[in-house]
Order: structure tokens, then sequence, then C-alpha cells
């Protein structure tokens, strides 16, 4: 059975309640592999409520990991359900391939034929898309905008001058599942990245500290969406020659849930007067244990549709932080 979501009242961060406030909507979305597919039931729901493009609703929308593809195909202006068709397309390819090597192959088919080679000129909402550099083990966090910028505006270049790409395929290099990714910016250096949950796994942190100190908007303007993957039971134990591989793969998914955990604690600490809801439900039901590497379509199906049924448990807070 599932755990029951916190109730609708213990949501919505108290916030200033002003009417006449000029909101300033945040989407931050987590990352978590082919768990992407609980946040795509619960953004289905959110387009369908407001009656708009996603890009249309928020002002800023910060991804990481799988989240970074969801953010970077939203802030383009796509349409969920365009989303989800292409994770059904592509994810159980890219999770299948048994090798580092093919995993990011797959990856990058999926980013250059959804993505080519369009630039960050193209969104039309601010973003961040969050990877990890490997080499200071700092957050590398690309952008649109120069007003995003936390310092050299003057010298800012959309993205550090790459494609979305290459941005999104390095926040979702998981290593050592996926090879690192090496880019070369504007600039002319050469940087080594990994994915961006190493550090930000739940960027909502990093797409506040923009909206508040590089765009300069008031905290009480600031309404924040923060979407997860959901928690669900591990796999059960494989054949022993699989046994060492499913280890790795809860080993990372334990770093990446604990970063998830960290992050939102903090959130609550530093910015408990910002109005947030965050929505990442857990579940226990036996068929739904699953992995950041699940390909099995049917499953996949399921966890979406737990996404929308953590929207409807919340659709009274998130009707109130959005709508004017």
């Amino acid at each position: 059975m599932a755990k029951a979501p916190p109730r609708e009242k213990d949501q919505l961060s108290s916030g200033d309640s002003k009417k006449d406030e000029a909101r300033f909507p945040i989407l931050s979305l987590d990352g978590g592999g082919a768990k992407g597919f609980y946040t795509l039931g619960v953004l289905r729901e959110i387009e369908a409520m407001t009656g708009r493009l996603i890009c249309e609703t928020f002002r800023l929308i910060f991804g990481t990991s799988t989240g970074s593809i969801i953010a970077a195909l939203l802030a383009l202006g796509h349409k969920v359900d365009d989303i989800h068709k292409l994770y059904c397309k592509h994810v159980p390819a890219i999770m299948r391939a048994r090798t580092s090597s093919g995993k990011s192959a797959a990856l990058a088919k999926l980013a250059h034929e959804v993505l080519g080679d369009t630039r960050f000129e193209a969104f039309k909402t601010g973003v961040g898309i969050v990877a990890t550099n490997w080499d200071n083990e700092r957050p590398m966090i690309f952008k649109a905008e120069a007003a995003q910028a936390h310092g050299r505006r003057a010298s800012f270049v959309p993205g550090f001058g790459v494609t979305i790409a290459e941005a999104v395929k390095a926040s979702c290099s998981a290593y050592p599942f996926f090879e690192k990714t090496e880019l070369r910016t504007s600039r002319g250096d050469r940087v080594v990245l990994i994915d961006g949950g190493f550090c930000a796994n739940n960027p909502t942190l990093y797409a506040i500290a923009d909206a508040m100190d590089a765009l300069g908007q008031p905290r009480t303007a600031l309404r924040v969406v923060s979407i997860g993957v959901g928690e669900y039971p591990p796999r059960k134990r494989l054949s022993s020659s699989l046994a060492s591989m499913l280890v790795s793969v809860r080993l990372l998914q334990k770093t990446l849930e604990v970063n998830t955990a960290s992050m939102e604690q903090l959130r609550t600490l530093i910015y408990a007067d910002v109005a947030t809801v965050r929505i990442n439900d857990a579940f226990d039901q036996p068929e739904l244990a699953t992995d950041m590497f699940e390909y099995d379509l049917d499953k996949l199906s399921l966890l979406r549709q737990r996404g929308a049924e953590s929207f409807a448990a919340r659709e009274s807070a998130l009707r109130e932080l959005l709508e004017a």
C-alpha cells in the first residue's frame, strides 16, 4: 500500500499570499533516470490544469539528469505528451545497453535526434541544466540568459557556447554507468563533466538562488513547484552473475537519494517562507520495485500513473500556487 502523501494544507509553504504580488513561478525537476516517467505523470496534469504549455506557466525551469532532458524540452515549447512519447521510444534502448559506452552512445543518439544542434538562445523561458565538473568537483550549470549569471555577465555566453544536446548529455552522465562527457566551451576551455545528481539531484536550491540573487526577485514573489521521481522498493536480487552490478546500482541510487533528501531538508530550513509545493511520494507495492535503469515500459507506465495520483493529492495547493 502506498504511503499517504501529506495533507494539502501542509504541502504549501506559508509564503506571502498577497494576491496583488507579482508571481515568479519556478519549476525544479529531480534526476532519477527512467523514473522520470513519474515526473511526466505530474507534469501532464499541471499542463492540463493550467491550459498552457509548461514554458508559458513557469519563468524558470531547472533540471538535473533525466530532469534536464524534460526541462530542456519543456523550455523549448514541447508538450508533455510529446516528451512522454520520446521517453517511450528512447529510454528502454538507453537502459538496456550493457556497457557504459553503449549507454552513452544511446543517450547521445537521443540528444542529437531530439535536440539536434539547437542552442540555448532557442529557449522560450529561463533554464538551468545542472552538471558536475569532474576536475574541480563543483556544479556547472548551463543557462540561457546573462541575467542569470552570478558574476562575469559581460563575458556571458548562453550555455557556455555548447549545444543543448551536449549540455543535457553531460547532465545525464551517471558515471560509471555512463561515460564522462568532455566538452569544449566557447572560451576554449576543456571540461570533463558527469551527472548533475552528484552535486544537486534536486536542483531547487539552485533555482531559488538564481531567481533571488541573479534575477533579483523578492522571496515573496517566488512560487516553486519541485518534482521528484518518486521512491520505490528496491529490485529483488537477480542471478549471481548480476549481483555485483546490482549492488553498484543500489549504491549509486542511494547516493543520489541522499543528495535529494539533503537538498530538500536545506530548502525547508533556508527558504521555509518561500511558497513551495514538493511532489515526491513513496510507494511500497512490490510490483513497483525498480531503479533508475528500468526499461520495462509496463512498469514505467505505472510510475507515470503514480505521478498523476501524486498531482491529484496536491491539486488544490498547486492551483493556489500557480493561479494569479
